[in-house]
């Protein structure tokens, strides 16, 4: 095995959200979501990984410029007992400044398996484009 493969195959540890402006308003752990930023020609894409959280637990708002995503991991069920576990439970909340770049009216999300993945089209002005020559 090559070292890297051995270093694709490391597990990260998860990194609690530290609080920087005042108390926090959410009770509990929070973590920050790991992410994976694409971009394209016409957009920029954003894959979180929010494992245990489910559709309808995931918040993601915009104002002035900055996306906000915020999500709950539900408890187990209280009939069930953990006879093991390797990670603590907790929420997790990320925030991104947008630019000028991105066409914030046309934003979409999607979440499949436990990835939230968000796509920021560019704004037209901001598209690569071809000129020709004449």
């Amino acid at each position: 095995m090559t070292t890297q493969e051995k270093k694709e195959l490391q597990v990260a540890e998860k990194q609690m959200l530290e609080q920087h402006d005042g108390e926090p308003t959410r009770e509990g752990l929070m973590f920050v979501p790991q992410v994976d930023i694409l971009e394209e020609r016409d957009a920029i894409t954003v894959r979180a990984d929010l494992p245990g959280v489910r559709r309808d637990d995931v918040e993601i708002d915009l104002r002035d410029g900055v996306l906000s995503l915020t999500a709950t991991v539900r408890p187990t069920p209280e009939r069930w007992q953990p006879v093991y576990t390797e990670y603590r439970l907790g929420g997790y909340a990320r925030r991104f400044t947008l630019g000028e770049q991105i066409d914030q009216a046309k934003i979409t999300a999607a979440m499949d398996n436990g990835v939230l993945t968000l796509v920021l089209p560019k704004a037209e002005s901001h598209k690569p484009r071809k000129i020709s020559i004449r």
